[in-house]
Parts: structure tokens; sequence; C-alpha cells
């Protein structure tokens, strides 16, 4: 019997104890209001104590639990102060670590996979996990061609680990929502369920690294290491040195964050355009920045790992994006309310103000605005804020738009990979990057132009 199988029961106790949790704090909040002490310190604590049993509970967890904390914690940036604070270095760890399988399952899975022989194809195997995530864990080796490896090992009964888990965590989801205000837990939730399938399958999962890896090959400033080998439940590429992007985060110099962020923007609208895929996991434990050429830390490259969530974009982001972002810079009122309603944004049944729809993607797209913006938690928090104060013309206008399934996926990456520059602190030259890569950003007839000679 596999560890994870054996283990479900105290995961689904565990997660079933969170609900409980979270009455019996609203129980508590409620004796310390009758004893006299203030709605606002009341609802702090228990908003604190709430995100303390989370992150902990998630924090012990692999599966479906671990997947979604990696989710949730992206969006950090969003959460009031005071609940970010304390637990800032739990979700940090959530990115970057979960608890190691037993080194006889890892040795079990190699052997039913590469064979009895199957410490042969190395010249050396650290038994020792160097990182783990949701489904499996990677361990450092030596290939027989003399190659630095990361091995991939799949937790056995990672996929029904993964499904319980979710499933479980979706029955509460509503009592989670004001962890981030502004944004719906159930969909995502519902969105990770849905991509359990091909996170399971190293076979996609090599495919859509390796079409990176040989994309970027040369290029100076995007990492990803090539496939040396796959079967199932093992998935076995060419290891990278780096410094994680969560080291950054807490301890790097503004040059890196800045680097970083600008590398990362890159990497998230150029993929699609380059690759015909768009990475979709942007958290921090999936990112490395590697030392680069003679210059130092301007040279600095961005690894990227883990092609496990992918979206397939034959054509690249939808023009519709670029289209609609450009128009709204415009002021182009009527143009973009008519885009967004063909796309299906807005759907037929509804009536909108153009120029409300217009100033509710105003702020949002304030990155686009100047030729760099510097991301901040702050920013991040009066975004989220102005969405989900339901006094808010916002909040009224937001709760009628629509999110058609063909832009879930690019959403969640496009917030997320927000998420993680505001944790960076990073100033980042966007509108660059959009020029460059996001198709519709730019008229057709502007792109076409033969540049100036010098």
């Amino acid at each position: 019997m596999s560890d994870l199988p054996r283990k479900a029961v105290t995961r689904t106790a565990k997660l079933a104890a969170l609900p409980l949790g979270f009455a019996g704090r609203a129980t508590w909040g409620l004796g310390k209001r009758i004893v006299g002490e203030s709605a606002e310190i009341v609802g702090r604590e228990l908003q604190q104590r709430t995100a303390d049993q989370l992150f902990k509970v998630l924090g012990e967890l692999k599966g479906g639990a671990m997947k979604f904390g990696q989710a949730l914690s992206v969006f950090e940036s969003a959460l009031p102060e005071e609940v970010a604070g304390p637990y800032r270095a739990a979700l940090t760890k959530l990115q970057e670590a979960a608890p190691p399988m037993p080194t006889r399952t890892v040795h079990g899975v190699l052997e039913e996979r590469l064979g009895a022989n199957w410490q042969e194809l190395f010249l050396e195997f650290e038994d020792k996990p160097s990182a783990a995530a949701s489904i499996g864990q990677v361990h450092r080796g030596v290939w027989h061609d003399g190659r630095e490896v990361a091995v991939k090992v799949q937790y056995p009964g990672a996929g029904e680990a993964l499904l319980s888990d979710l499933n479980q965590l979706s029955r509460f989801a509503r009592l989670l929502g004001p962890l981030i205000p502004g944004m719906d837990i159930k969909p995502l939730i519902a969105e990770l369920r849905d991509r359990v399938s091909e996170e399971l399958d190293y076979g996609l999962e090599a495919q859509a690294q390796q079409v990176h890896a040989e994309e970027f090959a040369d290029d100076p400033d995007v990492v990803v290491p090539a496939v040396v080998h796959q079967c199932d439940q093992v998935l076995v590429t060419e290891w990278i040195e780096g410094v994680p992007l969560s080291e950054i985060i807490s301890d790097g110099t503004q040059e890196q964050r800045d680097r970083a962020g600008q590398l990362l923007a890159r990497f998230l609208f150029s993929g699609p355009a380059r690759t015909g895929l768009l990475h979709a996991d942007p958290h921090p434990g999936n990112f490395r920045l590697l030392p680069g050429g003679p210059d130092g830390e301007e040279d600095w490259r961005l690894g990227v790992l883990d092609f496990g969530t992918v979206d397939r974009l034959p054509g690249g982001l939808p023009t519709p994006i670029g289209d609609s972002l450009r128009m709204t810079l415009d002021d182009e009122a009527e143009a973009v309310y008519e885009l967004l309603r063909e796309e299906g944004f807005v759907k037929d049944s509804i009536e909108l103000d153009p120029d409300a729809v217009l100033d509710y993607l105003r702020p949002i797209i304030e990155p686009a605005l100047v030729d760099e913006f510097t991301f901040t938690r702050g920013w991040m928090r009066s975004q989220a804020a102005r969405i989900a104060d339901i006094r808010s013309p916002a909040y009224q206008l937001g709760k009628q738009l629509n999110l058609p399934p063909a832009y879930l996926l690019i959403h969640r990456v496009t917030l997320s990979t927000i998420g993680v520059l505001c944790q960076l602190g990073a100033t980042v030259r966007l509108r660059e990057e959009l020029e460059a890569w996001l198709p519709g950003f730019v008229p057709e007839e502007e792109a076409e132009e033969p540049a100036a000679e010098a």
C-alpha cells in the first residue's frame, strides 16, 4: 500500500477540521465582542487565527491541498498586511517544500519504472530530495553520460490524493473567500481539479518542456532544462543551478528583483508567441535566477521549471487581449465594450454602461500606461480592495462580468504573475514586453512598418 493512500484518512481529517476550526473561532470572536472588544480588533484576530490554521494544515500536506496552497500563495500580495505579514514565511515555505516521501518508496517507484537495475543509469543519485511539489519530488543525480540531472519522481497514489483533497477543499471554499479579497476561491479549486490528469501525465510534461528547451536553447534571458529521459511516474531533466525566486523575494537586492521581474514578464508574454504554449504554474518555486555573463546582475537569466500545467495556444495569446488593452489605453469605451461582448465577457442578456466598464478596467491596466512600473503589495491590495468592496461601483460591475472558459487559465496565470511581481517589488518595463509579444497591442500597420534607419 502506498504512502499517500495510507495517509488519506489523516489528510481528510485535517482538511475536514478546518471548517470546524473556523466555526470555533467565530464563537470565540462572539465571546470577545460580548465582553466589549471592538469589532475591528476581533476581526483582525479572527483573520490571523484562520490564516494560521489554514497555512499550517496546507503546509503539512501533499496532493491537492498543497497545490491549492501554492496557487493561493501567489495572491499573498492581495492580503491585508496585518494578515499577510505574520504568515509570509509560511506561504513562501509552501512554494518551495513539502514533506518528503520515504527513501524506500522512491526506490520502489524507480525500480518499477526504470527496471531492477535502475541504479546503473546513474553515476550518482541523492536519496535526499532537493525539492518537493504537489504530485512529486525532485532528486539530484548524475546521469550515466555524466550530465547533472534532476529526477522527478511522482508520489504513488498522487492522482487520488489530488482529487480527494481538492474535493474536500471545494466543500468549504466559501469560508476561504475572505482570505483573498476579490478572489472567488471555488472556480480556482475547480480549475485546479480539471488540470489533475494533465499534471499526472509526465509524457505531456516532457513534451511541453522539450518544446520550450529547444525554443529557448540559445536565448540570452531564459533557460529551460532539456529532457533527458521520461517514463510513467519518472521524469529526468538537466539540472540547473540558481537562486530560487522565493529567496530573491525574501532577501534579494533591488537589482535582482527588477531583473527577475523583467524576465518573468518577458517569459509570460513571449512563451506563447514562441512555443504555442503558456506555462501555467507561475509560483516562485518554479523559477530560478541564474548567474549570467560579465556584466553581473544585468546578465542574470531566468531558469524555468515544471511544465506539468500548460495552456495550449497554437496562435499565441488571443489577439482580443491585446486589442482590448490597447483600446482601453486609448479610452475607446464603446469599442472595448463591443469587443468584450463579442468574446463573451459580457453576456447577451446583460446591458452595461461602456464608460463604467472602462472605469472598471483602467486601474487594472495602470502598469501598461507608463514606460516602467513598480509593482508593490500596496498596489495589489488597493486593486483587490476596490473590486472586493461591496459598496463600490467596481464590485457591482465586476459581478456582472463573465469569464469565458477559453480565458480562465490565461486570467489566472496573468494574475498569479502580477502577484509574484508584487512580491518581488520589481520595477518592470511591462509596456516594452507587451509591444514586443502581445498580439493586437500594437496596431498591425505600425507593427509592419520597417524600423527607421539610424
